[in-house]
Parts: structure tokens; C-alpha cells; sequence
């Protein structure tokens, strides 16, 4: 095989995998919410899995970016996507981590009461799957434009964040025994698992920004509340 048409197959190499790892990412959120809207933590074992598929992908497209910029030494858009491909999975890896952290809280929250719990918390979970949806068919599709209206969408999910802080404390407040504070403080933490996911998913965007301008633009500048 001629070098270039060597090394186009291994750039459509990365582009293949980076989208198994969205694909594999989106799987464990999806788990991650269904598991927190039954407060059924039995399918923390497949996140694990899926966890280490995310992970062990990462390294392999990692060490082939690697390569490439050594054999290679690819000149303007083909070092950018070769750049911005290495920080995406960077934070896919870390969306994977936060679905693991939604699966690690339902641990101590699954056998309290929870009744009533504030319904922005699963919205949360829908809108960061929608965003990582967009996200990807920007990526395949080439479509910056889409890819910018996930800034929109993060700050949705800011919003529905602020708004579930604000009852979670309500909550917490209200709590009679040390075990209520405990599962409260962990449906926090599930709130705030997907408030990160969203964050990590407008990185991405921005990498897709990025790859198509050379410009890195922030697709959402408001901060988060504290937690």
C-alpha cells in the first residue's frame, strides 16, 4: 500500500474507533439513567465492562495518534483531527467515568426511601444523551453547526442542575436520620455525575469546532453552580 493511502486508512481508523467509543459511552449512560430512575443498581457489572472497553479503546487510539505524528509528520488538518482526536477521548473516557459514578451512588441509594425525587434529575440524564447523539452525527456528518447547539443544550442542563441542587438541599435539610442525609447527598451526586457529562460532551463540540476552523471557540461559557 502507498504511505498516504496507508495513512488515510489509519486516520479513518481513528474515526472508526472514536465512534465506537461514543457509542459505547452513550450504552453506559443509558444504563446509568435507567438504573437510577428503578434505583436498581444490578447492572453496575456492565458499566464496569463497558467501562474497561472505553478505556482499553482510549490507549489503543491513543498510541496510533502517537505513531502517526512520529511515521507521519502530518501537516495542517490532518495533525488538527489527529489533535483534537486525542483530547475527545481523553474526556469520552471521563463521560464513561461519570456514568460509573452515577452506578457507585445508587449503591447507597437504593435501599432508603426515596420518594419524590426532583424530576429535573432524570431530564438531566435524557439531555446529555441528546447531546451526545448530536455530538456524534456532527462528528460523522462534518456539521459544525449542530455541533455549536450543544451549548445550548448545556446550559439547559446547568439550569435543571441549579434547580435540583436547590431541592436536594431542601431535602437534606428535612432529613431525620443520618442515612436520609446520606442517600440525599448521593442523589446529589447523580445530579451532579450528569450536570460533568454534559461539560465533557460540549468539549467534544468544541474539538469538532476546532478540527473544522483551527480555532478553538467555548460553546458555553456559564459557569456551574457550586456543589
Amino acid at each position: 500500500m502507498h504511505p498516504r493511502e496507508k495513512f488515510v486508512t489509519d486516520l479513518q481508523w481513528l474515526s472508526d474507533n472514536v465512534l465506537l467509543m461514543i457509542d459505547k459511552v452513550h450504552h453506559q449512560m443509558e444504563l446509568a439513567l435507567a438504573a437510577y430512575d428503578l434505583l436498581d443498581p444490578s447492572t453496575q457489572g456492565l458499566v464496569s465492562e463497558l467501562d474497561q472497553q472505553v478505556n482499553s479503546l482510549r490507549f489503543e487510539i491513543e498510541d496510533k495518534c502517537v505513531e502517526l505524528i512520529a511515521m507521519q509528520q502530518p501537516a495542517a488538518r490532518d495533525l488538527r483531527l489527529i489533535v483534537a482526536v486525542m483530547n475527545m477521548i481523553v474526556d469520552l473516557e471521563r463521560m464513561g467515568d461519570q456514568a460509573k459514578g452515577v452506578m457507585k451512588a445508587l449503591k447507597h441509594m437504593h435501599t432508603r426511601p426515596m420518594e419524590n425525587r426532583p424530576p429535573e434529575i432524570h431530564k438531566m440524564g435524557e439531555a446529555v444523551l441528546v447531546m451526545l447523539d448530536s455530538t456524534r452525527n456532527a462528528y460523522v456528518n462534518n456539521d459544525m453547526a449542530l455541533a455549536a447547539t450543544t451549548a445550548g443544550a448545556d446550559e439547559e442542563v446547568d439550569k435543571l442542575y441549579a434547580k435540583a441542587f436547590t431541592q436536594v438541599m431542601f431535602r437534606m435539610a428535612d432529613a431525620q436520620t443520618p442515612e436520609q442525609i446520606e442517600a440525599e447527598y448521593e442523589l446529589l451526586r447523580v445530579a451532579r455525575e450528569f450536570e460533568r457529562f454534559g461539560d465533557l460532551v460540549t468539549n467534544v463540540a468544541e474539538r469538532l469546532i476546532f478540527l473544522a476552523t483551527g480555532r478553538m471557540k467555548e460553546l458555553n461559557t456559564d459557569p456551574a453552580p457550586a456543589d
